[in-house]
């Protein structure tokens, strides 16, 4: 059957938007896949970001209240942080890093620092995630938490806060009670008294699990969620997007909940099933002999139950240590990630290609006037170390030609600027796009490079790439290879 008569026999095979896609760093066959484990929270089931982070922080803000802190007119300000980026504890600033781990924007509380003060404080700064002075926010989940510090700062530096804490204390009091929010279940107990308010619902997520399900792969359900709060959201999610009859538990071969991600992965705690609707606890001493729901254990007891490990089994998640870092790492399973904001970061890219373009063209123009002028002064320069003129550049003309290019420079820089400026404030007006900084990668892209071998918006998106496929990584492009190669690669990549 030919592909455009497979997309009117089955609308879901027709080209998805490029937003949409799933993008490889390692070449991943799905067929070899013998299991697909899952994260639930913002990967299987996706929130309206703004109502859930804007409960977060005020459960945040609340608890502050109450303890005198004077947070009364504090706001949620859902462009003040993005996701990837990395809390200086030590100077109570948020900071945005390249792929090196050079700083390239930071902001003291909720202000910017100037170009200068940034060079200051950190020309000579490699950020190191082993040092326990940084705290990366790689979740979608610390929206909340990197706004309501950041404007903690602020009052802080006026002295305004009722106790005496550095910045370090003043993150991990953040922290402390926003954990503290999330233990006692009050912000879970919302989602699950009105999950319309806060469930951004995907029809085609649970078509696309059953679709790997009846290709003949293991279906896992690996969360951190407790068993109450996952047996209702995905029950509210899936349940009515299934063939008549199923349950989001037939669909899954295996459901751990409280499973204590990242010790998952590497850790030796016993597990035991799930037996009553209540969450009646069951030990397990000879480990997981049947399908069914658990809660704990550890990724060996699963391998175990699969009789398969490493690249035998693909882990989904959203949190790139807790879900695709340490099960890569340690477990070596195959690893996929899902960034959500990857759909509107290449919707606004498109947008703005035709700028973009312009942009490029310029900069070329710029790079080829720079080389000429670093030309011109080398002429001058050898010109007086020989004491004499070189034949037919005197030093006037030479010092006119700079000049020339000089004025060149400062016109370009001119129509440059505001296209930069434009540039650098796609998807936020802070911190501008999640996989960039400036040119280069930004460090949460480094991460997703180095740990995910693939990386998607959500993953109903495997519904167009079927189980059958193959993702095949692209020829990178390096600094020196030929244009016709970089061309390519394009190409390629198109």
């Amino acid at each position: 059957m030919e592909e455009n008569n497979l997309n009117e026999l089955d609308p879901s095979f027709a080209q998805p938007p490029p937003e949409r896609g799933i993008f490889c760093n390692r070449t991943l066959n799905l067929r070899s896949l013998r299991a697909i484990g899952y994260d639930m929270d913002y990967t299987l089931i996706h929130y309206h970001i703004h109502a859930w982070e804007a409960r977060a922080y005020e459960y945040v803000r609340l608890s502050l209240a109450g303890r005198g802190w004077p947070v009364q007119d504090l706001v949620f300000d859902p462009d003040l942080a993005i996701r990837g980026l990395i809390v200086d504890t030590r100077l109570g600033n948020v900071v945005k890093a390249n792929r090196f781990g050079y700083i390239k924007r930071a902001y003291h509380g909720t202000c910017p620092l100037d170009f200068d003060t940034q060079r200051r404080t950190y020309s000579r700064t490699i950020i190191d995630l082993n040092d326990r002075r940084w705290v990366v926010h790689n979740t979608l989940f610390s929206l909340s938490r990197s706004c309501i510090y950041m404007q903690l700062v602020d009052l802080m530096d006026r002295q305004a806060l009722p106790e005496v804490l550095g910045y370090a204390e003043l993150y991990d009091t953040v922290r402390n009670t926003l954990s503290q929010a999330h233990m006692e279940g009050k912000l879970k107990g919302e989602i699950v008294a009105a999950p319309k308010r806060f469930v951004d619902l995907d029809p085609d997520t649970p078509a696309a699990l059953l679709d790997q399900k009846e290709a003949g792969k293991k279906i896992l359900l690996i969360t951190n969620s407790d068993w109450a709060y996952t047996r209702a959201m995905m029950s509210y999610s899936f349940d009515r997007f299934l063939p008549a009859a199923m349950t989001w538990r037939e669909l899954f071969d295996l459901v751990i909940i409280s499973a204590r991600k990242p010790e998952f992965f590497a850790g030796t705690s016993p597990v035991f099933e799930i037996v009553t609707e209540e969450g009646l606890l069951q030990s397990c001493p000879a480990g997981i002999q049947k399908s069914g729901i658990f809660m704990g254990g550890n990724a060996s007891l699963v391998e175990e139950f699969l009789h398969c490990h490493g690249s035998d089994i693909l882990y989904v998640g959203d949190h790139i240590y807790g879900d695709v870092h340490q099960s890569k790492n340690v477990r070596r399973w195959r690893t996929a990630l899902i960034l959500r904001e990857l759909e509107a970061e290449i919707r606004e890219l498109t947008e703005f290609r035709k700028e973009q373009a312009v942009l490029s063209e310029l900069m070329g123009r710029k790079d080829e006037a720079e080389i000429q002028l670093a030309r011109l002064r080398l002429a001058q320069q050898r010109a007086g170390r020989i004491g004499r003129s070189v034949p037919g550049e005197t030093s006037a003309v030479l010092a006119k030609s700079i000049r020339r290019r000089q004025q060149e420079i400062a016109r370009l820089d001119e129509e440059i600027t505001p296209l930069a400026r434009a540039a650098g404030q796609l998807l936020n007006p802070h911190w501008g796009l999640l996989m960039r900084t400036g040119n280069d990668k930004s460090y949460l892209a480094r991460q997703v490079e180095r740990h995910a071998d693939i990386y998607s918006s959500r993953v109903s998106n495997f519904l167009v790439q079927t189980p059958f496929l193959s993702f095949r990584s692209h020829r990178g492009s390096l600094p020196h290879d030929p244009l016709s190669a970089q061309s390519w690669d394009e190409e390629e990549s198109n």
